[in-house]
């Protein structure tokens, strides 16, 4: 039998049935690497992958994709549970991470959205307390602060309250980050805002990722934020007006950019196909994110809902704020955009896989996440494609298993 020291997310396999041994730490799952149809058995030890082997073995019975387990880096709230909301507990992440693995998220970023400056270091002080939960704890490595320092501008604030939004200022945004307990490692922000440049380089000196998002920066602000330190674009194609000069933009910048790695909500809502297909052949599966932007009305009954100051309308695929004539956010998870972004542009699963894994997780600097590897943490999921849509059936984080359809 011949060791294989990597296994790529290309060409995996596995069947539903799986071998596991009496000890807690000890796993073996016996599968199908579709490269080559041949057998694999992947060894889980302590948490990690331990070992793959090829077997000599022909395959039966019926099949299951395995990859590792998705990455959301911006999620505002989930089954009822909004992380931006005057009730946030620490059971009510408990209840949304648990939630989570059930639509295949193994790993993701809380994000909070504008608001007061006391909302927003209560909640991530509720956050910062669930990261210390042992049971969820793995899957919260950080938090995603969505503003308040974007364009008040209608359209690109989006469903933003302008009431709160402000000027970037590198000591109030301190005083959060010591509420978060240092926890907050993605930023999205306007570049164009005073002051906007000098406070991207004090968060990339602090370790922290910087995004660009719901502004309307020109290509020499854009520029300028790139060479500050900014490698990201936040829901590329939203948080935008409806109404744009067709040259003079804030897409072309960023679209055009070779060190800005953009997200989008490829939900088949946020953006129509076209803007998928062309921002994928753009960017390429290395260089593009997948994210879900859920709100924590996604997985509730569509209809009218009040959310702190809004009135928020749920569709069965996306939620909106008719008042300001946007989107508000997304109604699904993560897992959603996997199947879409394979519909629109006919790319694999590998390479969705990579844009909903791989990449958010080199972007955040996770080294043990994203790849099916030896020493990689067992971040896991077993799912099955039908009619584009991903069917999760079995879900592992660091080894344990936390989620079966069964």
């Amino acid at each position: 039998m011949m060791k294989l020291r990597t296994i790529s997310i290309i060409s995996i396999l596995l069947f539903l049935s799986m071998k596991t041994t009496n000890q807690t730490n000890f796993d073996t799952i016996e599968g199908v690497l579709y490269s080559d149809k041949g057998m694999i058995s992947i060894e889980l030890f302590n948490g990690k992958i331990s070992n793959i082997q090829r077997l000599d073995k022909e395959s039966e019975g019926a099949k299951s994709y395995i990859a590792p387990g998705l990455i959301d880096l911006q999620i505002n709230g989930y089954m009822g549970v909004d992380f931006s909301g005057p009730d946030l507990t620490v059971e009510g992440v408990r209840k949304a991470t648990k939630a989570l693995w059930k639509a295949g998220v193994t790993t993701y970023f809380p994000t909070l959205i504008t608001s007061d400056i006391a909302r927003l270091k209560k909640n991530f002080a509720i956050l910062a307390e669930a990261q210390k939960d042992p049971e969820i704890s793995k899957s919260i490595p950080g938090f995603h602060l969505e503003g308040p320092y974007i364009s008040p501008i209608k359209g690109f604030r989006g469903a933003h309250l302008e009431k709160y939004i402000k000027n970037p200022d590198w000591s109030e945004f301190q005083e959060i980050q010591k509420a978060a307990n240092n926890g907050i490692r993605l930023i999205t922000l306007a570049p164009e805002l005073e002051g906007a440049i000098p406070f991207i380089r004090n968060c990339v000196a602090s370790g922290m990722v910087v995004a660009l998002g719901h502004h309307n920066g020109n290509a020499e602000t854009i520029q300028k934020a790139v060479d500050a330190g900014a490698r990201m674009a936040t829901h590329l194609g939203n948080g935008c007006a409806n109404e744009i000069n067709r040259h003079h933009n804030p897409i072309w910048p960023q679209l055009s950019n070779d060190l800005i790695t953009p997200s989008i909500i490829a939900d088949g809502f946020h953006l129509t196909k076209e803007e998928v297909r062309s921002f994928y052949k753009a960017k390429g599966p290395d260089n593009t994110i997948l994210v879900s932007d859920a709100l924590d009305l996604a997985g509730l009954p569509p209809g009218e809902y009040i959310r702190g100051e809004r009135t928020l309308l749920l569709t069965p695929n996306v939620v909106k704020l008719p008042k300001e004539d946007v989107l508000a956010g997304a109604a699904s998870p993560i897992s959603k955009c996997v199947g879409v972004i394979m519909k629109f542009t006919q790319c694999s699963i590998a390479d969705a896989i990579q844009m909903a894994s791989t990449n958010p997780a080199e972007m955040l600097s996770l080294d043990k996440l994203g790849r099916i590897e030896e020493g990689k943490r067992a971040d896991l999921i077993l799912f099955t494609m039908e009619n584009n849509e991903m069917i999760i059936q079995k879900t592992y984080v660091a080894g344990k298993l936390v989620y079966s359809q069964d």
